[in-house]
């Protein structure tokens, strides 16, 4: 719902078109996040597909999720003084909205996708 509040008022009010267009570029990521979860849906883990997905994935995450919100909270940060109170409110509370999700996101897919966790390396060891 943020988002759509976000966007809604870059749309209706003709203004920050700029600023949502960058948010946009997020959306790049999410299709290598989708084709990560169709490879978990077909059994393909241990497939090179999936594991050059993985990379790409991450690396466009942190291009394009990561930078991206870093880039958009620093505008913000920086124009607060040139952005009505109200959009700036939206804006500050989307970003803290955003971001603590995108970092635990992060750090999910690292744990699944790179570091193995001690349960897995003791199941493989049992098989």
């Amino acid at each position: 719902s943020q988002v759509i509040i976000c966007f809604g008022i870059a749309v209706l009010l003709h203004q920050y078109v700029g600023f949502a267009l960058v948010a946009l570029l997020v959306e790049i990521n999410s299709i290598f996040l989708h084709l990560r979860q169709i490879l978990l849906m077909a059994n393909l883990v241990h497939t090179t597909c999936y594991r050059l997905n993985s990379l790409i994935n991450l690396g466009t995450y942190v291009v394009f999720r990561m930078a991206t919100l870093a880039w958009m909270t620093r505008w913000l940060f920086l124009n607060r003084h040139n952005v009505p109170p109200a959009a700036y409110a939206v804006g500050t509370v989307g970003m803290a909205i955003m971001t603590p999700m995108n970092i635990i996101l992060f750090y999910r897919l690292l744990r699944s996708d790179f570091f193995k966790c001690r349960r897995d390396v003791r199941q493989e060891k049992e098989e």
